[in-house]
């Protein structure tokens, strides 16, 4: 456990009406979302239906899917059977907890007794030292999945019954995208599914961004890539602010996620499906910028049993794609996430996963 000097949550800082943010959420110039006055570009984004994904003869909707993850690792999806009065709802409940009094959101602290940070909870992100910049967010980060390793005392009731239902839903959202993802290489459904295991993880992340005096100075989240094999997004409907890190012949820029269609989802590759596809799909890079608007959302992480191997399939390794990263177990590589995600680095390259072999293809 790490101990921290939290100081104060973000939503409190902002409402106190300063003329800008606090130092210690001040990025230096060169890092800053608008550094150089360059535009941001938005995404040409890439939609997937899913309910005509699971149609194996539906050539043109695998096309669309094999398109989106070769070139940005990240799409929307309709038809994806999540009601939408459960989407609403659980939007809306979410707004309802991050309105409430402090002292009433303190109760789910993420702080244990002796006020060491764990990541289940409310507050935000591990601070580690002093000349860490903190990112302009509040969050609760709850274990959803498996249903026994659920810590009741962090889950607020007006939360809980949407939140269970929501978890079941979004699970076959997540589960038909891996059947998919598999198809698309040439497997067996089960191919994915069977390295994740039975009882993979599922953490739940309620994130909530206030209006910033200064969005030009902050990240709302810093740049990073998720722990896990795919993650799950419901966004805003209204306020934008995710952008993902697009890499071409022109070298990287940052591109805006557009604001989703209502009732959309999002579908992000992680670091464990990279690793265990051998990079023939990567996890993009992303990070959220503010604006003078709250913003919120709730991000579900799909993650490995934590007992099993993380490497790349065998299947996906021959003598023309010799094995990227090496072999570790899913535990190791979940609690790394977080102490390269305090330090704003890459879990790969935090726990050097890579294995540097220049006869590795670069892509699929």
């Amino acid at each position: 456990m790490v101990h921290q000097d939290q100081g104060q949550l973000v939503q409190e800082v902002a409402a106190g009406g300063l003329p800008a943010p606090p130092s210690r959420y001040v990025l230096k110039e060169e890092a800053r979302p608008t550094a150089g006055g360059v535009a941001v570009p938005e995404l040409a984004f890439p939609t997937v239906d899913l309910q005509r994904l699971a149609e194996p003869g539906d050539v043109e909707e695998a096309a669309k899917l094999r398109s989106a993850l070769d070139s940005w690792g990240l799409f929307a999806v309709t038809g994806h059977g999540v009601p939408e009065e459960l989407l609403d709802g659980i939007l809306d409940a979410t707004r309802e907890f991050f309105h409430r009094p402090a002292e009433e959101k303190l109760e789910y602290a993420n702080r244990t007794d002796d006020g060491e940070f764990q990541p289940e909870g409310y507050g935000i992100d591990r601070v580690d030292t002093d000349e860490q910049v903190l990112d302009w967010c509040d969050r609760l980060y709850l274990t959803v999945q498996p249903e026994d390793k659920r810590q009741p005392r962090f889950w607020p009731p007006s939360l809980a019954t949407l939140l269970h239902e929501y978890t079941l839903r979004s699970e076959r959202v997540a589960k038909r995208v891996l059947r998919a993802m598999a198809r698309a290489l040439g497997f067996g459904e089960e191919f994915f599914l069977d390295k994740v295991g039975e009882r993979g993880g599922t953490d739940a992340r309620f994130t909530y961004y206030p209006p910033c005096p200064r969005p030009e100075l902050v990240y709302g989240l810093k740049p990073h890539t998720d722990n896990s094999v795919v993650t799950v997004l419901l966004l805003d409907p209204d306020v934008g602010g995710l952008q993902v890190l697009k890499q071409d012949d022109d070298g990287e820029r940052w591109v805006d996620v557009p604001v989703l269609r209502r009732h959309e989802l999002l579908v992000v590759i992680g670091d464990e499906m990279e690793i265990m596809s051998n990079a023939a799909f990567r996890a993009p890079t992303h990070r959220v910028v503010t604006s003078n608007r709250e913003r919120m959302s709730l991000v579900m992480f799909y993650q490995p049993e934590p007992h099993r191997d993380l490497q790349p399939a065998k299947e996906l390794v021959d003598e023309t794609r010799p094995a990227m990263y090496r072999k570790l177990k899913a535990k190791t590589f979940g609690d790394g996430f977080w102490d390269a995600f305090a330090l704003g680095e890459r879990t790969l390259d935090f726990l050097k996963v890579k294995i540097d072999n220049k006869d590795a293809v670069s892509s699929a």
